[in-house]
């Protein structure tokens, strides 16, 4: 295996996403100052970490759903026009689902 294989490098991605998710988790769970004016802040500042959760919970399932297309022999193709993904693409975005014309249409 190579740096550039995609199991590998979908790992790695499943690693990095796990322990940012963990973190996030773990700091949503620290409680609050019982100062009013701190408690506010932190709880807007747990809104923005709540996003950031689940944008990774969901960068986490498309790594996911990449996995699953590796296994199935359809990774690297696109998932709209049946076309190989773009390698470059690919080396940027390695759990992408579709070729960067299909990726345009879908907004």
């Amino acid at each position: 295996m190579t740096a550039t294989d995609p199991r590998t490098v979908l790992d790695a991605l499943i690693a990095e996403y796990t322990a940012r998710a963990n973190a996030i988790r773990e700091d949503l769970a620290r409680s609050h100052s019982p100062d009013f004016a701190e408690q506010a802040l932190q709880r807007e500042n747990d809104e923005v970490l709540e996003a950031i959760l689940a944008e990774t919970e969901a960068a986490l399932r498309r790594v996911g759903m990449a996995k699953l297309r590796l296994v199935d022999g359809s990774y690297g193709y696109c998932q709209r026009c049946g076309e190989p993904i773009e390698p470059a693409r690919l080396a940027v975005l390695p759990a992408a689902e579709f070729c960067l014309g299909c990726a345009d249409m879908s907004g």
